[in-house]
């Protein structure tokens, strides 16, 4: 299970003026705002961003410079991979360490939509002990019900992180993402085909 949410796009218009820079050729700039605020490129900054694409990541600059937040909820495992791409990546989360205790465990809180029917039956025996520690934690403020419940969580427990990153960061993701075995990597990637662009600037 994976969840894309509260998607903004940013500096798209700042982005393109600096990839005229090298050439100073601003006055070749034809993109320009429409009525609900969308920064549209015209027919020649979106020629010079595509050939800048095909030319390289030495040449494609320019994407580092457009920038993107989105909340997305993820299971456990899913963000131990997104994890390898910290580089130009930031993301605040939902806290596992100081929230865990504060809402009942159920069935919705775990990404189990491809585990058999005996698979669940141990998921509810794990949930159930969850929330059996959960609330002697409550109770006592015990740490050993806190470690307990922390050591004892599955990875496919969902976590939800706002995360900001570049299109460069996405065109990577994508490229060597897209054909992945995880559903969830599948999924991000044809979420990423959807934002502004991404024909030109992402996935060709």
């Amino acid at each position: 299970m994976i969840k894309l949410e509260h998607v903004d796009v940013m500096n798209l218009e700042n982005a393109i003026r600096g990839a005229r820079n090298p050439m100073n050729s601003w006055h070749r700039m034809d993109s320009e705002y429409n009525e609900a605020g969308e920064y549209i490129l015209g027919k020649n900054d979106l020629d010079l961003g595509q050939r800048l694409c095909k030319a390289g990541s030495d040449h494609r600059k320019f994407l580092r410079q457009i920038f993107l937040s989105v909340d997305i909820s993820a299971p456990m495992y899913w963000w131990k991979e997104y994890d390898t791409y910290k580089v130009g990546t930031t993301a605040n989360s939902t806290s596992t360490m100081h929230k865990i205790h504060s809402k009942v465990f159920e069935r919705e809180d775990f990404s189990c939509d491809h585990m058999d029917e005996s698979t669940l039956k141990v998921l509810d025996v794990i949930i159930e002990q969850l929330e059996a520690l959960r609330g002697n934690f409550n109770e006592t403020k015990d740490k050993v019900y806190w470690y307990s419940m922390i050591q004892l969580l599955p990875s496919s427990y969902n976590q939800m992180r706002t995360c900001t990153m570049t299109y460069e960061n996405l065109r990577n993701m994508y490229h060597a993402r897209k054909n992945h075995k995880l559903e969830e990597w599948r999924t991000f990637c044809k979420w990423v085909e959807t934002l502004p662009y991404a024909a030109e600037f992402l996935i060709d």
